[in-house]
């Protein structure tokens, strides 16, 4: 990637570019997912690790996040300024981010629950580092490598069909890997090399798509921290935008991570937890050319509304399915519902974010494309640990009881009804939550600072 004048950026991007930054978006995916989907579960179900403490194993890390992202942000926005590249980044952050994953899956045998707990959070904090470096600068590319709006949408949905699939084959393959190998420590282990694997082919394959691309840099505006998050703070359509799909990666997250304790403890279906997954996820393949095409005619904040009341309709349904204990196809329908929802939930703020950075660049007279996507990612992967630690919150506060492998014991009522709520209620309430900063939300086709943006 080189440094170049802003006229010089296509109006259309060549699929090379394209199809290399959606297969960034391999590894994003595989590491946003395992944690947020098994994390929990090992913890409290193999390792024997009490679920107040695993909330904060899953929680605590990303707290660092919210510091770490934002200065990673500066340091690449700094380093393109001075080189016209980001691969550095890329590159560094990925080798970091695969060989870190498989050793916090790979807890010494025999560790007490106390020991197991610090080894999965040092490693888990130095995943997320590694995460960063990779994450902040991938993200700020979109808004780098074409200067016309239509295109992000472009080089946005199909980032989400390939996020999807990736998110869709690790978020099956792993339980059904760990589980072919015993699914206790093995089992993760096995889990954690093939999906570090998968990983690696990702970003590889991205590094080699955006080698050819140029980008665009523009001096960058120094300051501290909080002076950068000033700066940022000062554009409401990025703030409303970031606080939406914050409280919204909170309502995913939560169902993710309750989904192997739903399948297992309320519907007694433990290996359904594949179907429920395959069914959050894999509508996102289908739908996406509609969702795209909603984006060309309704225009995008109109569309992100459709794609959020789907979901919480989806939400609603499933507590209803759970309260009456309807067949399990009923269950099956309500989070089909929330993963077409889940689909344009996606593509749209993604697609927006590039917007809002384009059009606060116009105003302010400075690029900060790293600061604004080191912020962004920062919500992001704060909400995606945060979700699991509120669902084990809820589980600690309702009396789950943890065990080790291979250990059996039986939940109190009151924990399957913790479950429950994980994921039904949890989430129909966050996604209401987020309408109020959608609603909030200015920067659409109709305003004259989006028309500047492009």
């Amino acid at each position: 990637m080189t440094q170049v004048d802003s006229q010089q950026i296509p109006d259309v991007l060549p699929k090379r570019t394209i199809n290399g930054y959606a297969f960034g978006s391999v590894g994003t995916g595989v590491f946003s997912t395992i944690p947020g989907l098994v994390l929990a579960y090992f913890l409290t179900d193999t390792l024997g690790v009490a679920a107040g403490l695993a909330a904060l194993v899953v929680a605590l890390p990303k707290a660092w996040d919210v510091f770490a992202l934002p200065i990673v942000g500066r340091l690449s926005d700094r380093a393109a300024a001075e080189t016209g590249r980001r691969t550095p980044f890329l590159i560094g952050g990925g080798i970091a981010l695969v060989a870190l994953f498989i050793l916090m899956f790979a807890v010494p045998p025999g560790a007490s629950p106390a020991v197991a707990a610090a080894w999965v959070f040092v490693l888990f904090v130095l995943c997320s580092t590694a995460f960063a470096f990779f994450q902040v600068p991938y993200i700020a590319l979109s808004a780098e490598v074409t200067k016309n709006p239509q295109q992000r949408s472009t080089l946005m949905s199909r980032r989400v069909v390939f996020l999807t699939v990736a998110i869709l084959l690790s978020g099956a393959v792993a339980p059904a890997i760990r589980d072919a190998f015993g699914g206790e420590r093995l089992g993760y282990f096995v889990m954690a090399l093939a999906m570090a694997a998968l990983m690696a082919a990702g970003i590889a394959l991205c590094v080699w798509g955006l080698r050819p691309a140029p980008i665009v840099v523009k001096p960058q505006a120094e300051g501290s921290f909080f002076a950068q998050a000033r700066a940022v703070s000062r554009h409401q359509s990025f703030v409303t935008l970031l606080a939406a799909f914050f409280l919204q990666a909170l309502a995913t997250a939560s169902m993710l991570a309750g989904a192997q304790y739903y399948a297992t403890y309320v519907l007694n279906k433990p290996g359904m937890v594949t179907v429920l997954f395959a069914c959050l996820v894999a509508p996102a393949i289908l739908v996406m050319p509609y969702w795209s095409r909603t984006a060309r005619t309704a225009g995008k904040r109109a569309g992100y509304v459709r794609a959020s009341l789907l979901f919480l309709a989806g939400t609603i349904l499933l507590g209803i399915m759970t309260l009456v204990g309807a067949p399990l196809i009923g269950v099956i329908v309500a989070v089909v519902m929330c993963g077409v929802a889940y689909a344009g939930m996606q593509m749209f703020p993604l697609s927006m974010l590039p917007d809002t950075i384009a059009a606060a660049a116009n105003i302010d007279g400075e690029q900060r494309n790293g600061v604004f996507t080191g912020f962004w990612t920062a919500g992001e992967t704060l909400g995606f640990a945060i979700g699991p630690a509120l669902v084990l919150g809820i589980l600690a506060l309702t009396g789950f009881v943890s065990s080790s492998d291979g250990q059996s014991v039986t939940q109190p009522s009151s924990a399957i009804t913790g479950v429950g709520l994980t994921m039904t209620l949890l989430p129909t309430v966050l996604t209401a939550l987020s309408f109020i900063f959608i609603n909030r939300y200015r920067l659409d086709e109709s305003t004259s600072e989006y028309a500047e943006a492009s």
